[in-house]
């Protein structure tokens, strides 16, 4: 079953609880920023008050989307051993993550409530609300939250997650409701046809409808939902490269300029909340889109494949030589946007002899990675890195020293790696907008 958005993820879990939750003394609480979205239908369907809960993944230094734990509101702190272990992050790196997201923790509490005081849960049923689960540290660390605030019981409400983290996540919580249950999930974003980033705004604005006296029914559904950026239509689609059959999702507007091509990051796929917003974007300037997996499901199994940067250039290579196939990409020009290794990627392939690619961007990339090769590449460059992502930002600017075509090196204020900061995506997805179109008016120029 797939949801059409979060306001529909959130009728049907609205739907599945009001049968199975007959308290009177109820609390909904959702995960920023998505979750919202969906508590936000929930606690119209059970009329319940409706808040936000804070907790922050702590990511592994060297690929902060991997995360080791989590902390929330009231110093709950939750501890991923076995990540620990495996990717060898030290007490004082482990120290310096959980300081930096306390802090990222109480700004958000403060940009979300506002002024208003957090509704109390003491003895009270709390059903806490995200979008979907993937490893469960967030939601186990937001349960934990309200159990310190003395809630009488918790149940964990999501409209996706996986058997084995649903199962592990039944020691924190009185009970589980998930609505769908696939033993893959790769990706949240995989079961959403519209899985739009949702804005801080937008998460404001639901808490103040919800704390309104008249919420209850007071915002009609059509306002509530959260559309799609795009209104192109998207074609699914399927390329030969060597072995292996890749998936990808392409959208060329009428009178297309050029097609951009993304390359995702280590632990992402062509789901990606923040690529698609940026594919979004690009479309309604007139760019085509193509977001693709570079590696299958079994290949995303074994990790070295994820940090294969040749690899990965040659899989992209094999891509962008089938869409030049194709009589209407045959006279555009392609262009690169790389997240994470994938722009390490996107360069090496941009470096290869025989290459025409016009413009590459790099989203908090790891250009580094690309090595020697950098010094080939001669498509115009745009790394784009957040201030406060001081490990990458240094790694960017050590490789854009490297680079001898054309270049620019962005830095985002008080942005980190996620840009997950208020307006941050959004200036990338302007400052790519802006590359890819003036690159590629040049090149059809040209």
């Amino acid at each position: 079953m797939m949801f059409v958005d979060r306001h529909d993820a959130g009728v049907r879990l609205g739907q599945r609880l009001a049968g199975l939750v007959t308290d009177e003394d109820v609390v909904v609480l959702g995960l920023p920023r998505g979750g919202v979205s969906v508590a936000f239908e929930v606690a119209q369907a059970l009329g319940a008050p409706l808040d936000v809960i804070v907790v922050r993944k702590l990511g592994v230094p060297f690929q902060p989307e991997l995360g080791f734990g989590a902390v929330g509101e009231g110093g709950v702190r939750v501890i991923n051993a076995d990540v620990v272990r495996l990717a060898d992050v030290t007490r004082e790196e482990m120290a310096a993550v959980e300081e930096r997201e306390r802090a990222e923790v109480l700004r958000r509490v403060r940009r979300f409530r506002g002024d208003r005081a957090s509704v109390d849960l003491a003895g009270r049923t709390v059903i806490v609300v995200d979008d979907g689960i993937a490893t469960g540290s967030t939601a186990r660390a937001a349960c934990r939250v309200a159990r310190a605030r003395e809630a009488a019981r918790v149940i964990l409400a999501v409209p996706v997650g996986t058997p084995d983290t649903i199962a592990g996540l039944r020691e924190d919580v009185d009970e589980v409701i998930c609505l769908e249950t696939p033993t893959v999930l790769w990706g949240i974003g995989t079961w959403y046809v519209d899985f739009t980033q949702a804005a801080d705004e937008r998460v404001v604005e639901l808490l103040q409808w919800a704390a309104s006296p008249c919420a209850e029914g007071a915002v009609p559904a059509k306002e509530r939902a959260v559309k799609s950026d795009s209104p192109e239509p998207v074609d699914e689609v399927t390329v030969d490269a060597g072995p292996v059959r890749l998936t990808g999702q392409l959208v060329i507007p009428e009178g297309a300029a050029g097609v951009v091509v993304f390359v995702h990051g280590s632990g992402s796929s062509r789901h990606s909340p923040r690529n698609r917003y940026v594919a979004s974007v690009l479309n309604r300037a007139g760019l085509g889109t193509l977001l693709f997996d570079l590696l299958t499901v079994e290949e995303e199994y074994d990790r070295g494949n994820v940090f294969d940067i040749e690899l990965l250039a040659g899989r992209l290579a094999q891509v962008t030589n089938r869409l030049g196939d194709q009589p209407w990409a045959a006279v555009l020009p392609v262009g690169y946007f790389g997240a994470g290794t994938g722009a390490a990627a996107a360069l090496w392939a941009a470096a290869e002899p025989g290459n025409t690619v016009a413009a590459v961007v790099s989203r908090g990339g790891r250009p580094d990675l690309a090595g020697a090769r950098l010094a080939a590449v001669r498509a115009a460059t745009l790394l784009i890195v957040g201030d406060r992502d001081e490990l990458v930002l240094d790694l960017n600017q050590a490789a854009q020293e490297r680079l001898t075509c054309e270049n620019r090196l962005e830095i985002i204020p008080d942005a980190t790696y996620l840009f997950e900061e208020p307006g941050a995506l959004e200036t990338v997805a302007d400052l790519a907008r802006n590359w890819f179109a003036d690159h590629f008016n040049r090149t059809r120029v040209g």
